[in-house]
């Protein structure tokens, strides 16, 4: 079903959940309901830019494998209780799309909100040439003390061959190094190449992330504002065997940089207060 919105479509995707495709002169992309979760992104003339696992369930109290799911309130297990679903519940409840524009050059604006806890919600996805998020979380005024949250924009980009790519930017800034058991590591001075699983939490940065990747002649560039937390992933060869949703092969083909406020870096807020986090995405030649 074609909305009032031209480029947008409204239609059902697997096991009916509700999915807005995304055409337009700028860029093509598909947008979940379920999770707020843009699945999709190529801009025009481009390859795709966001990875999508072939065996994610795609079902409702499941998250989606690949896209841009988003953490919260927590990163990761649950810190008292692992019964708890990993990553917080954001990703798995079906969010309402607020508002749409569409501007002259093909960028699409889709808010969407929802509650979580007495977490109030908005986030703002601009897929076009660029692509563009940001996610307030608000406390709500009639909260009875401060609380604390994690968030993530745990954004999965397609490469050509894991082995073969390399990142820039993060050269100057620690890290917590979650395999095989967690420990802290100090700047590295060097581009992150990858030869075995990665799972990294590098701390205290703000600064703009390049992915390099010459199998598809392109870099990918990811600048953020409100974040001091940028984690790095890829589940390699026995990890992704583990994974229900991740196929026993696709570890090749993707690598996570996500814009991120975890660890040290979660966010406190008063009742009342707001928190910005955003992220914006380019592809360079």
């Amino acid at each position: 079903m074609k909305t009032s919105i031209p480029g947008l479509f409204l239609d059902s995707g697997l096991n009916g959940l509700s999915r807005f495709q995304i055409r337009t002169a700028a860029a093509q992309g598909q947008l979940f309901l379920h999770g707020a979760h843009l699945a999709a992104w190529q801009p025009a003339g481009h390859q795709p830019v966001l990875w999508l696992s072939g065996s994610s369930w795609f079902q409702s109290g499941r998250p989606i494998r690949g896209g841009v799911p988003i953490c919260f309130p927590w990163f990761g297990p649950h810190p008292q209780d692992p019964a708890l679903p990993a990553h917080g519940s954001a990703r798995l409840q079906e969010w309402q799309l607020q508002q749409t524009q569409a501007d002259d050059d093909g960028t699409l604006r889709l808010v969407l909100q929802t509650v979580v806890g007495n977490f109030q919600l908005r986030y703002e996805i601009c897929p076009g040439a660029e692509l563009s998020l940001q996610l307030d979380c608000q406390l709500s005024p009639d909260a009875t003390e401060p609380e604390k949250f994690e968030a993530a924009l745990h954004t999965y980009l397609q490469v050509s061959d894991i082995r073969s790519i390399w990142i820039t930017g993060l050269e100057n800034s620690g890290y917590l190094n979650k395999v095989p058991q967690p420990e802290w590591c100090a700047a590295s001075e060097q581009p992150i190449q990858f030869t075995a699983e990665t799972d990294r939490v590098y701390q205290g940065t703000a600064d703009t992330v390049v992915l390099h990747d010459p199998g598809l002649l392109r870099r990918i560039e990811i600048s953020k504002q409100g974040s001091l937390s940028t984690v790095v992933w890829n589940p390699w060869i026995d990890k992704s065997r583990r994974m229900p949703d991740f196929g026993d092969d696709e570890w090749t083909g993707m690598v996570c940089i996500e814009t991120a406020c975890v660890g040290e870096h979660a966010v406190v807020l008063q009742p009342g207060q707001s928190h910005r986090m955003s992220a914006l995405i380019r592809v360079l030649s």
